[in-house]
């Protein structure tokens, strides 16, 4: 299939123009707005090409060479070369491709490892914690007993002493590094001498720096965790989808925790896209892309600190961006809804040791379509200026567009 099929969808507005319409609209959306969601990026057109091959078509429960269903001899070379790319890419011994999300790749490390009921020390919610990480909403919070850490209220930094000390009170059986409105590095040295001193399993959840960590641009978790989850979307512009690194004496549990425990067949046009995005992820141009992220978004973090909004740590070491709006007179959600209007998408996220809602930026989608440290200067005053009340959303919309343009994320 022609990859301009794929972005422009001639055979779906050949045979449902109604829905072609609506797929055309996002194409749209995407490229006349600013996607500053941390969790997003562009996939490249071969990554796109993969997931609307015919390996879609592929029923493929089990793993290569071990099969439920017939006819996966093809398909099992895709899922061969994206796990040999994975583990070479991030030096791991294993690696399960299969998990559908990051929330996926999650509950099937604490299936590896854990039984309901076990205590599990992660970061607090409030500090930036997943769902995953023990929301009574989620199966995590239902099935596990989490104990929260958090982080200093000076420096914003996750608190070390508060760390070990719950580790020794609680005695869990396994510790979660990981959070997804965190913008420095984490220390995984740190985390696995608690982990030793405790006797606890290390659980890394990456879903938001290892594409950092495949551009060289971010500490890797794999030295020192027992189980890393991840997501293969995110700034490591691959489907969206899951994955699990690990060491070899855990890879059978950890596959089987996958499937049959909680997936059936794998989606075998993501597992293909995967191959082709770690391919493109192990290139010299995606560690010069990782570069730049990180580039525009302390970039970006020094000019909104000079526009009055409070950054939390005061910068980032990501591609992660977290700032209260309060002293531009708007809370999170206001702010969000307020830069929606002007074509500028984000993320509201909790802040720590306050109720009020911040905002979560990240800059992995407009690196991917070009833009630089200038421009990121550019957006942060126009953000500010559209919270302050200065620039009508109407009238930043226009600007926001014209940027966008510049920019195109596919180019026809």
């Amino acid at each position: 299939m022609a990859v301009g099929h794929v972005l422009e969808g001639d055979a779906v507005r050949r045979q449902d123009p109604e829905l072609a319409d609506v797929l055309l609209a996002e194409r749209e959306r995407q490229s006349s707005t600013l996607q500053l969601i941390a969790a997003e990026n562009f996939m490249s057109p071969a990554v796109l090409a993969a997931l609307a091959s015919p390996s879609a078509n592929k029923y493929a429960e089990g793993y290569p060479g071990n099969r439920y269903h017939g006819g996966c001899e093809v398909v099992d070379l895709a899922e061969r070369l994206a796990v040999e790319r994975a583990t070479a890419l991030f030096g791991a011994e294993h690696a399960n491709v299969q998990a559908h999300s990051g929330s996926s790749a999650v509950l099937a490390a604490y299936a590896a490892l854990l039984r309901p009921g076990d205590t599990v020390l992660a970061l607090g919610l409030h500090y930036g914690g997943h769902l995953t990480h023990g929301s009574p909403a989620n199966f995590s919070g239902r099935w596990f007993d989490f104990v929260g850490y958090g982080v200093d209220a000076e420096s914003g930094l996750v608190d070390h002493d508060q760390v070990r000390a719950l580790a020794r009170n609680h005695r869990p059986k396994a510790i979660v590094c990981g959070s997804i409105a965190y913008p420095r590095h984490l220390d995984h040295a740190f985390f696995r001498e608690v982990a030793d001193e405790v006797g606890a399993y290390l659980i890394a959840d990456a879903a938001h720096p290892i594409g950092l960590v495949a551009g060289g641009v971010a500490p890797s978790p794999v030295p020192y965790a027992d189980i890393v989850c991840a997501t293969t979307h995110k700034v490591l512009r691959g489907p969206r989808g899951g994955m699990i690194l690990c060491g070899a004496e855990l890879a059978e549990r950890v596959d089987r925790a996958v499937f049959p425990f909680t997936q059936g067949g794998a989606q075998m046009n993501a597992v293909a896209a995967k191959a082709v995005a770690f391919g493109e992820a192990a290139t010299p141009a995606f560690a010069a892309y990782a570069h730049r992220v990180v580039a525009n978004a302390r970039t970006l973090a020094a000019a909104l600190a000079a526009e009055g909004l409070i950054v939390v740590t005061g910068g980032t070491d990501t591609h992660l961006v977290v700032a209260d709006p309060a002293p531009l007179g708007v809370d999170g959600r206001t702010a969000r809804g307020r830069l929606a209007a002007a074509g500028i998408v984000l993320d509201c996220c909790a802040l720590p040791h306050d109720d009020d809602r911040g905002l979560r930026l990240g800059t992995a989608a407009v690196t991917t379509q070009g833009m630089g440290v200038r421009e990121m200067k550019f957006v942060a005053g126009l953000l500010a200026s559209v919270l302050r009340g200065g620039t009508e959303p109407a009238r930043a919309r226009e600007d926001v567009r014209e940027l966008a343009a510049a920019f195109p994320p596919y180019p026809r």
